[in-house]
C-alpha cells in the first residue's frame, strides 16, 4: 500500500530530524552494511579462488607439487567462503534483523498484525486531526 503525500512528507520530516539529531545512528539504520560486507567477502573469495587456480597451474607447469597443493587448498578454502557467504547474504526482500531466514512464518504474521495496528492508529490520528 503506497503512502499518501501527507504521509511521505511526515516520513521525510522524521528522517531529516533523525539525521540532524544523530547522523551516526541514522547512517547505521540504513542497513546496507551487512549486505555490502557479505558481497565484498564473496568477491574476495572468488578472487582468491582464481589465485588458487593460478597457483595450481603454476605448480603443475613448474612441477613443484607443494605449490599445486597450496593452490588447491586456497581454492578449497575460497570455495567454502563463497558458499557460506552466498547463503548468509541477505536477500532483497528478506526481513532484516535477528530473525534472519530461520523462523520466518511466525514473525511475519506478527509483523502483519503489528503493521495493521500501526495503520489503524495512523488512520485514527489523521481522522482526529481532520475534525
Amino acid at each position: 500500500m503506497p503512502l499518501s503525500e501527507h504521509e511521505q512528507r511526515m516520513l521525510e520530516q522524521m528522517e531529516r530530524a533523525l539525521y540532524a539529531e544523530d547522523p551516526k545512528f541514522a547512517t547505521a539504520l540504513e542497513g546496507s552494511g551487512l549486505r555490502t560486507y557479505t558481497r565484498r567477502r564473496v568477491y574476495q573469495a572468488i578472487a582468491g579462488f582464481l589465485v588458487g587456480i593460478a597457483l595450481l597451474m603454476a605448480g603443475m607447469v613448474a612441477q613443484w607439487i607443494w605449490i599445486s597443493v597450496v593452490g588447491f587448498l586456497v581454492m578449497l578454502g575460497c570455495a567454502v567462503l563463497v558458499v557460506t557467504g552466498w547463503r548468509k547474504a541477505p536477500r532483497g526482500g528478506a526481513p532484516r534483523g535477528p530473525m534472519g531466514a530461520a523462523g520466518r512464518r511466525g514473525p511475519v504474521r506478527q509483523r502483519r498484525s503489528m503493521m495493521d495496528r500501526i495503520e489503524q492508529r495512523w488512520q485514527r490520528r489523521r481522522d482526529e486531526q481532520g475534525r
